[in-house]
Formats: C-alpha cells, structure tokens, sequence
C-alpha cells in the first residue's frame, strides 16, 4: 500500500486529495493545525492517520513526519498548506501580514519538503516524490496579491531545486498550478459578487490530477502541470 503525507488536509483542495486518496487504496497523513477538521475527513477510515501540526513550526513539522514514517515508508508528500491572505495593495499590508504569508507559503512548504526529503533519501528503497502546490498566480497574479503572488512565484524556484537535488536519491519533485476549483474558499469570493461568478471547475479534477502525478513510476516525473477553470482569464488577451 502506497502513503502519502497531505498537508493542508483540513479542508478544500487538502481535504478533497485526503478522501480520494484513501479512496484509491492509499495510507494517507492528514496534516494540518485543527484536529477535530482532521479528524472529520478522515472519518475513521483505518487507512488514515491523523496529524495536527502547524507547518511554520520546524520542531512539529519533524514530529509528524517521524510519526508517520516511524510506522511506514513515505511514497509522496503533497505540499500544499497555503494562504491567501488579505487582498490589498502593497502599501495597504501590513509588515506582520506580509510574514504570516511568507511562514505559511514559503517557510511552511520548505519545513515540510525538508522533512520528506530527509526520509526518502534515508529510507530502503530509498526515494519518493514531492508534489508542490503552486498557483496559477505562480504565473499571472490576481490584483491586490502581493504575498500570495510572490510567494508562489518563489514556490516554483523550490520545485526547481528540489527536482535537481533529489535526482541523486531518485527523488522525483513536481508542481501542480491549480486556477479556480471550486471549494468553500471560492465560494466565499463568489459571494461577495453573486452576479458576476468566475468561472470554476469542479475540486474533484484536482484530486485526480495529484493521484496521477502521485503514481508515476519511479522513472517519470511531471515537472509542471496546470490545471484550471477553462474560461479563466489565462492566455491571450483574457
């Protein structure tokens, strides 16, 4: 049974990845900061195992890797605990704001890929696959984004890196650019404009997605994928 170390698990696009993993027949760490949300998705399934952590937290984030690796080898870590932040102009966010974006985007996603790499390359067979949650922003940002915008951005470089160093420990790292799936979050934005909805697409073609990036074999990676909402605003003229 292949495991996979989802965080950001406590809802939208974390916890609909969590429940179509399980699905799929794999052993799934569910980590995020709430237990009781955990807890929700997970739903008792046997094959789940729960992780309260916060990712900007290095001392945590080592605690819950080794408990889940110390009962299983880890197959892939799909990094993707993020935020978005207050929409707002540069001068309009706060300098503690900026940093709690930063922790959460950047630092939280290092911790955690920092944690997985350290198992892969130690494990027997050794190796696995870090999947990176970047953002259409990673590429064209939304107005009034500067964090998310320039962390995302900064998100790619990680994935770059972290596919050149895992080449020698067959370490596999790609990057998943999701635009508008529709999670409460979204729904959220819609509501504050019900006349004029973006377009969206369905959270469950990104589960699907991460799963097909998740079992590749050993010798393929996807690098970069994008994946969005057809009628975005993406190339061309928009």
């Amino acid at each position: 049974m292949n495991s996979i170390v989802i965080t950001g698990a406590s809802a939208g696009i974390g916890a609909e990845c969590a429940r179509h993993f399980l699905d799929a027949g794999w052993r799934v760490g569910l980590l995020a900061r709430r237990r009781d949300a955990l807890e929700a998705v997970a739903d008792g399934h046997p094959a789940a195992r729960v992780l309260p952590c916060d990712v900007t937290d290095a001392a945590a984030v080592d605690a819950a890797f080794g408990a889940f690796c110390a009962e299983r080898r880890l197959d892939v870590l799909f990094n993707n605990a993020g935020t978005f932040g207050r929409a707002a102009l540069i001068d309009g966010l706060d300098p503690e704001e900026w940093r709690q974006i930063v922790e959460v985007n950047l630092t939280g996603m290092f911790l955690c890929a920092r944690a997985a790499f350290a198992r892969m390359r130690a494990q027997t067979p050794r190796g696995g696959r870090i999947i990176n949650n970047g953002s259409i922003s990673a590429h064209a940002p939304r107005p009034a984004s500067v964090g998310y915008t320039a962390t995302k951005h900064a998100i790619t470089g990680l994935t770059k890196s972290l596919s050149l160093d895992g080449r020698d420990f067959d370490i596999a790292c790609g990057q998943i650019d999701i635009g508008n799936a529709r999670t409460a979050l979204l729904d959220g934005v819609i509501a504050t404009d019900p006349d004029n909805p973006p377009p969206t697409m369905d959270v469950a073609e990104v589960a699907r997605t991460v799963l097909h990036m998740a079992k590749l074999p050993a010798e393929a990676n996807m690098q970069f994928m994008t994946l969005m909402a057809t009628r975005m605003p993406f190339v061309g003229r928009g």
